[in-house]
């Protein structure tokens, strides 16, 4: 299978071009290879869609930084559609801002035309940023979100115009929704700045909707988080965006998963993570304590003899459900030492003694090594 081609070739820029040398770089090659000026051109449009998809990495700077780092293999499946646009469509819902009007067909429009043929085109996406403890990752749960969206106005059923009036056709292109413009020896379609390429225009506006036809609505959603979900997880719900264009589909919500920090758990993948303190005696002889879980319950840990500080102790099966649902992470317990700050006079003459023996062993065992080193010399 050939190697994809190189962005920056596409788009014809250097490696070490700034975002504005991208972006004109690609308004550029977006006009010369827009379909309609190359119409039934495929190589044309296939140039099109790839200096599309060279813009949509280059100009994110961690999509760029994974590109230059890894190559096509950093940023395969990254961005909406996989590695490429399906259609032309695709590429004016994402650039939309770039060439201004909706959609990005406003720009293009202004050069090749299109108001006579319409598209239907597809709402824009909504984006809802929610926040889940980590309680709730580990049991998984369903929310209900309180969305404010474009509507359509049931005081005129979406059509615009006072109840009882209807939209008349446009003076300006008699209905067509584009106008024609000679400049020098070219003749370029545009769409008509009356009535914005629509080829009717409402007299008489909704009261309800001031003549967009559209009001805004609070409506709520219900979505099911599963067990597991991951920090930065996108949860995208088909058709709950934006009302389409034209009888287009409407757009679709995406919803942005965030996971609050917990006071006692450190996530690490499916693993959890957390500490707890034992006495100097349970990390010598050895012990079994309770320590909590996520989801409530306690569980039993044995501490081995001999236990160090910083010693991770793993309890199999429950940590955090796998994102595949086939079983759970563990749960891992770091062990401190609690020190105690004040002994009373016996467990000081005890620690003494104590420390004596060991000073002793130590010793002996410095003493036996020295031995060892000075063999190997001689």
């Amino acid at each position: 299978m050939a190697e994809p081609a190189d962005y920056y070739e596409i788009l014809g820029v250097a490696r070490a071009a700034s975002d504005d040398e991208i972006k004109r770089a690609y308004r550029k090659k977006a006009m010369e290879n827009h379909p309609d000026r190359n119409p039934g051109d495929a190589a044309a449009e296939k140039r099109f869609k790839q200096s599309a998809e060279a813009y949509a990495v280059l100009s994110d700077q961690s999509k760029r930084q994974a590109y230059d780092t890894y190559g096509h293999a950093g940023v395969d499946g990254q961005f909406a559609g996989g590695r490429g646009f399906s259609n032309v469509e695709d590429i004016f819902s994402a650039f939309g801002d770039l060439f201004g009007g909706r959609g990005g067909s406003g720009f293009f429009e202004s050069f090749f035309g299109g108001g006579g043929h319409r598209r239907a085109r597809r709402g824009a996406s909504l984006r809802v940023d929610l926040e889940l403890t980590l309680e709730e990752v580990a049991s998984g749960i369903k929310k209900t979100l309180e969305l404010t969206r474009p509507r359509r106005c049931d005081n005129c059923n979406g059509s615009g115009a006072k109840p009882g009036t209807s939209a008349k056709s446009c003076g300006s292109c008699g209905g067509s929704g584009e106008v024609l413009r000679s400049q020098g020896f070219l003749t370029i379609r545009q769409t008509c700045p009356s009535c914005r390429g629509e080829g009717t225009v409402i007299e008489s506006p909704c009261p309800g909707c001031h003549g967009r036809g559209l009001v805004a609505k609070k409506e709520p959603i219900n979505i099911t988080i599963p067990p597991g979900i991951e920090e930065g997880h996108v949860e995208r719900i088909a058709g709950q965006g934006e009302p389409g264009e034209s009888g287009g589909p409407p757009g679709d919500l995406v919803v942005v998963i965030h996971v609050r920090p917990h006071d006692v758990f450190r996530r690490a993948g499916d693993d959890l993570v957390a500490q707890t303190q034992i006495r100097f005696c349970q990390a010598v002889l050895g012990d079994q304590i309770d320590v909590p879980t996520i989801v409530g319950e306690t569980v039993v840990l044995k501490i081995p003899p001999g236990t160090e500080p910083g010693t991770g102790l793993r309890i199999r099966g429950h940590g955090l459900p796998r994102s595949d649902g086939y079983g759970k992470g563990n749960l891992v317990v770091k062990i401190q030492i609690e020190v105690p700050k004040h002994v009373t006079p016996n467990q000081a003459e005890a620690l003494r003694q104590f420390d004596a023996v060991e000073e002793a062993k130590s010793h002996k065992k410095k003493k036996s090594i020295f031995e060892k080193v000075k063999d190997i010399f001689q």
